[in-house]
């Protein structure tokens, strides 16, 4: 399905890898404009060699004051990509304050406030838009040592969904995309011992894990007018893991 985002502007956090990096490319491949936002220089760099159409925006997502004040510099934003986040995997017994600080600062706190300085100015200019939160299959079942993980994913969902309930009556849909493993190169990196993928690919029905693109596609599409009623969803892309 082709997608036309002539007119957009879209900022991409987390683009400096996996999924963020491929959604940033291929919404400048539809026309939009594109802002990829990463705390990496040299992967926005990279990028940048890659799709020099893309603007790229160092910036440290668990700094949400001076995030947000760049973002509102940056505006209109037609289009949010919420990728940014943080995995740190701790026994229930020995999860620490820190990893759970952390891990809400990012995948949490900094969607919600990234999100609200990108639907204030969409409101004051009366412009519709479009947010998409990646969240993970993580949230909707349970997971050896991801509690703190899986607990941040599961408010995102939430968020999301009180958030596209507030805002759709003004225009902005919001939506969650909960991917299952991704073979990004971190993904093939964790997941290459058969030992450890066996028996989580035997719990997916299709039988394997999902590419980058799979992920993306699915994203291009709940920011396109395509899925103009789809509102406050969660949608897993995990080949059926989550109905096992």
């Amino acid at each position: 399905m082709a997608y036309d985002f002539s007119g957009k502007r879209a900022l991409v956090t987390g683009a400096g890898k996996g999924i963020g990096r491929n959604t940033a490319k291929a919404l400048l491949q539809c026309g939009a404009e594109v802002i990829a936002l990463s705390r990496t220089q040299s992967d926005l760099d990279s990028l940048k060699q890659e799709a020099p159409g893309i603007q790229i925006v160092l910036a440290d997502i668990s700094d949400i004051k001076s995030t947000v004040t760049l973002i509102e510099k940056l505006a209109p934003i037609h289009l949010l990509v919420n990728n940014a986040a943080v995995a740190k995997l701790q026994p229930f017994l020995e999860i620490t304050e820190e990893a759970y600080d952390q891990l809400m600062q990012i995948n949490l706190k900094a969607t919600l406030f990234i999100s609200q300085a990108v639907a204030k100015d969409l409101v004051q200019r009366g412009l519709p838009g479009s947010i998409v939160n990646i969240s993970s299959q993580a949230s909707l079942v349970t997971l050896p040592e991801h509690t703190v993980y899986s607990t941040s994913k599961a408010g995102l969902d939430m968020l999301s969904k009180s958030m596209g309930a507030e805002l759709g009556p003004k225009g902005i849909r919001v939506n969650t995309v909960n991917p299952t493993v991704v073979l990004t190169a971190m993904g093939r990196y964790g997941w290459s011992d058969p030992a450890k993928a066996g028996p989580m690919i035997a719990r997916i029905p299709v039988g394997r894990f999902a590419e980058e693109e799979e992920i993306s596609d699915v994203i291009l599409y709940l920011l396109s007018d395509k899925s103009a009623m789809i509102n406050c969803a969660v949608l897993p892309v995990d080949g059926g893991f989550t109905a096992t």
